[in-house]
């Protein structure tokens, strides 16, 4: 059994590799084996080449070894540390079991978790995206379950370079999984509802020649990448909350079980969401270290526009640099486009001080997420609405368990419609409040669909044809619209 299952994972990898083939000609997954260079003859170059290739192995491995420290799970599933090690050594006490089911997929450490015979009946596989080092592949396993796929990509610059030095394409390619590797291991240590979810992996798959190290493929949950002009064109509570999950990422990341932890490239195009939630897909390029410092000047941030000077501890270190590189780079690339543009006006005096605080650090991530939660607080209660009277409501009829048809539309914008005008309101007055400012807008419908705050969303329209029986849906039809009953 176990060498059937065996033989169906690599039998799986190799299917997997021709649809990607198919897909992009330039990659061709797991397709160079162990074979050397025909004119690589001279031993000695040989023997020296793989030397250097080693010493490159062990540096990846080394690389590694803190994440194998012990952790546990709280109740909330965020992974934390059970011991902290300053230094770690031969005699600290590493996960090794954990260290061998990443590289030799031995072992079963989460039962609940994806393997190698997940891929034996992979379909629609669709390239997402190629890296120097990686291939990222969307596609559909057994049973239509949809996932995301990270695999060494062979034809990548790292593979090409690495084979040029070393001549050597199997112990390339265990040298480039490192990074796949790696990043498996931080996708453990930093489980968190805004990091994407790790749902298993298959590596080390063992062939008629023994384990083949290097054959990784990490299982993703599926998402979407975010794109940034879409984004823009979305409501205003939408990208409030991709900015909020950006800002709750990191205050988890500022205490994370491996430290304070910097995203070294920080870009919009390192997240995606899922089912509308903001997560980071990409671990690349992290730093869970901070700098090293003699004086306040070895400890300046810099970036395109404006540098920021921060005070070196009596520690020896730069005071939360990874914290306050975070949240400047949230302030260009996110918050800038994001937040102000369309803020209700109850919450734009929080949003514009969340604005100058992050835009000019002075404030650390605890009180930002503080500022942002504040905020999600009023938006969702209504109390920023304390200013509309109730009267407001006095120039409209009520239709209750009523809704419209026969709708003549107008176009809004943003809207969550594109054919008509559809924004979310946190009561009736809200909505009379929005109608009463569009001069198309005679009516409106408060349907029974929620937003993620729990707002209503409703409908805003210039006429309609008749009212149909709806339990879910309220009419308000401006009184000097109500249709009259034909005179007799």
């Amino acid at each position: 059994m176990g060498h059937s299952l065996r033989a169906a994972a690599l039998l799986a990898f190799v299917v997997l590799s021709v649809l990607v083939s198919l897909l992009i000609t330039s990659v061709k997954q797991f397709g160079s084996g162990s074979t050397r260079f025909s004119n690589a003859t001279d031993e000695e170059e040989l023997a020296a080449l793989r030397r250097a290739l080693d010493l490159q192995l062990r540096e990846r491995r080394k690389e590694i070894l803190p994440l194998l420290q012990p952790y546990d799970e709280n109740k909330d599933g965020v992974l934390k540390e059970v011991h902290h090690f300053s230094e770690l050594d031969q005699n600290s006490v590493l996960d090794f079991s954990l260290w061998n089911e990443v590289t030799l997929g031995s072992g079963k450490a989460h039962r609940d978790r994806m393997g190698c015979e997940s891929l034996m009946d992979v379909r629609a596989v669709e390239v997402l995206g190629s890296g120097y080092t990686k291939l990222v592949v969307k596609a559909n396993l057994a049973g239509g379950q949809p996932v995301a796929l990270k695999l060494v990509n062979e034809q990548g610059i790292d593979m090409s370079k690495c084979v040029e030095d070393f001549k050597d394409p199997q112990g390339c390619r265990e040298l480039v999984s490192y990074k796949l590797q790696k990043e498996m291991l931080l996708l453990q240590r930093l489980r968190h509802p805004n990091v994407i979810k790790l749902k298993g992996h298959c590596s080390g798959v063992q062939g008629g020649g023994g384990v083949e190290k290097g054959r990784v493929t990490v299982i993703l949950e599926q998402g979407t990448p975010l794109q940034m002009i879409q984004l823009l064109q979305t409501p205003w509570e939408d990208r409030f909350r991709v900015c909020l999950d950006l800002v709750r990422l990191l205050h988890f990341l500022s205490q994370s079980p491996l430290g304070s932890v910097g995203l070294l490239d920080f870009q919009p195009r390192q997240f995606v969401t899922v089912s509308g939630q903001l997560k980071l897909t990409d671990l690349d390029d992290i730093s869970a270290e901070e700098t090293a410092c003699r004086t306040d000047a070895d400890c300046t941030l810099q970036f395109l526009h404006r540098n920021f000077t921060l005070p070196c501890s009596s520690r020896g270190v730069c005071e939360d640099l990874n914290e306050k590189r975070n949240i400047y780079n949230a302030y260009r690339f996110f918050f800038t486009y994001l937040l102000p543009h369309q803020a209700p006006p109850g919450l734009t005096h929080l949003v514009d001080h969340i604005m100058n605080t992050t835009g000019e650090l002075k404030a650390n991530i605890n009180q930002t997420l503080e500022a942002f939660e504040q905020i999600l607080l009023l938006y969702k209660s209504g109390l920023h609405l304390d200013n509309l009277h109730p009267s407001i409501l006095r120039d409209y009829t009520v239709m209750r368990d009523m809704s419209t048809s026969g709708n003549v539309e107008y176009r809004c914008w943003p809207s969550y419609s594109q054919q008509g005008c559809l924004l979310s309101v946190h009561n009736a007055r809200e909505a009379a409040y929005i109608c009463n400012s569009h001069s198309q807008c005679n009516s409106f419908t408060l349907t029974g669909q929620k937003t993620w705050t729990g707002r209503f969303l409703a409908s805003f329209r210039s006429s309609f044809g008749h009212l149909v029986p709806d339990g879910a849906s309220e009419v308000y039809v401006k009184k000097s619209k109500v249709p009259q009953p034909p005179s007799s």
